[in-house]
């Protein structure tokens, strides 16, 4: 593998560059294996079977995660043992589950052949991403240019409330690591290009599940009933609201329900009715708050209507909160390899991501990955079945870890 260089213009130190083709065309086609066999949370045996095997033919000695699915990787040490001190290292994290959606592409040769599966947030290319810095960082080990050992940690679940990574986390993937990054896939951002944010930069993210019971009875005399359709409606529009003014408004506490389901007649009220949705926070203080404040409300609401209320809330993530110094070592790598025009700021985001658990115990920082094709405008969300990602976005991700990787060497 030849890896060509490239100088920091910040520091004059030379780096190993740009992504060999050969690997990037390898690289692309991992990728689309793991878009045609998207796997749920904790049942991603192919994915990690398909990781490891790879890692191995690189000489690499993963280990499979207490978990079952999952590996964690080091890079640097030539007798494949332990981390037991000196220099902390720097750890590259990637998520590898899909989404319980269908794929709705319809032009696209490498959509998923699994049904009502999909890689719909783009985990397929954060786990290409690692596998390629790691395979680039364990030549750079090979030829003597790697300065301190990396560790690799791919992570199951993250999309299972509250997250895999705290399994992770379990299974040991932060001893010796000072410092972690990670990317996620932005398609508001142009490929070839990251959005970086000092401080908060998703939301934190927890489920709630509402039951509502109560008398049921004919709809020709509701007043001798508790109305429960009614109820459950009052519930869905009214708590978010009453939410809204119980907390400062700056902390973007969001209540949105996905589902409410009630009833099996047109003239039968029924007895019971469930909501359930997710509640989001830009704020760690009002998150800490929020189920206090929730069940205060939803109880305040059913009351009015004679309903019993059920709550279950389920605590998710709180927000990722990027380390100022990982971030600008992002920035730095990023700069390196592409120019100070190809880094943007970034909005904090709604969304909730569980790599937010690994900075409860180190500093870190998630760039947020540009895979918009330059030019197109046309909106392609996540988690939505026609997701698509350009996938120079790859070599992207590769070459920003990398230089991280080798730049935090320096500054130790």
């Amino acid at each position: 593998m030849s890896l060509d260089s490239e100088a920091d213009p910040s520091g004059g130190a030379v780096l190993p560059g740009a992504l060999p083709e050969a690997l990037h065309a390898e690289l692309v086609t991992f990728r689309r294996d793991l878009h045609m066999h998207p796997e749920l949370g904790n049942q991603e045996f192919r994915t990690t079977a398909a990781i490891k095997a790879r890692l191995e033919r690189a000489g690499l000695r993963p280990r499979v995660l207490d978990t079952g699915t999952g590996l964690v990787c080091d890079i640097g040490f030539d007798d494949g043992g332990e981390w037991n001190g000196g220099r902390s290292m720097l750890a590259l994290r990637a998520d590898i589950d899909a989404l319980p959606i269908p794929d709705t592409k319809t032009d696209c040769a490498y959509r998923s052949t699994v049904p009502d599966r999909a890689h719909a947030c783009g985990h397929d290319v954060h786990t290409t991403v690692v596998l390629g810095a790691g395979l680039v960082l364990a030549e750079l080990h090979r030829t003597g240019r790697l300065p301190q050992p990396v560790r690799l940690i791919f992570q199951p679940a993250e999309e299972i409330l509250p997250g895999g990574a705290a399994d992770a986390i379990g299974s040991g993937v932060l001893k010796g690591v000072g410092r972690i990054l990670a990317v996620h896939c932005d398609p508001k951002v142009d490929a070839g290009r990251i959005g970086l944010r000092h401080g908060p930069i998703t939301s934190a993210c927890d489920r709630l599940e509402v039951s509502l019971d109560g008398a049921g009875g004919h709809t020709a005399r509701p007043h001798l009933t508790t109305d429960l359709v009614t109820a459950a409606a009052r519930v869905a529009t009214d708590v978010p609201a009453l939410v809204a003014r119980r907390v400062d408004a700056r902390s973007g506490l969001a209540v949105t329900w996905g589902r409410i389901e009630s009833g099996h007649a047109c003239n039968v009220i029924p007895q019971h009715a469930e909501l359930s949705g997710t509640v989001r926070c830009l704020d760690l203080d009002a998150w800490r708050r929020a189920p206090d404040v929730i069940h205060a409300a939803v109880d305040e609401i059913a009351g009015l209507h004679r309903a019993k209320s059920e709550i279950t809330y389920v605590r998710g993530v709180p927000p990722v909160v990027n380390d100022g110094v990982v971030t600008e070592l992002l920035r730095d790598a990023m700069t390196v390899r592409r120019g100070a025009e190809s880094v943007e700021d970034t909005e904090q985001s709604l969304g909730g991501e569980d790599f937010s658990w690994y900075l409860e115990h180190v500093p870190g920082a998630l760039a947020r990955l540009g895979v918009r094709p330059p030019g197109d405008r046309a909106t392609r969300d996540l988690h939505r079945g026609d997701f698509d990602a350009d996938e120079s976005a790859i070599t992207t991700g590769v070459e920003l870890f990398t230089a991280a990787a080798l730049l935090d060497a320096t500054r130790q």
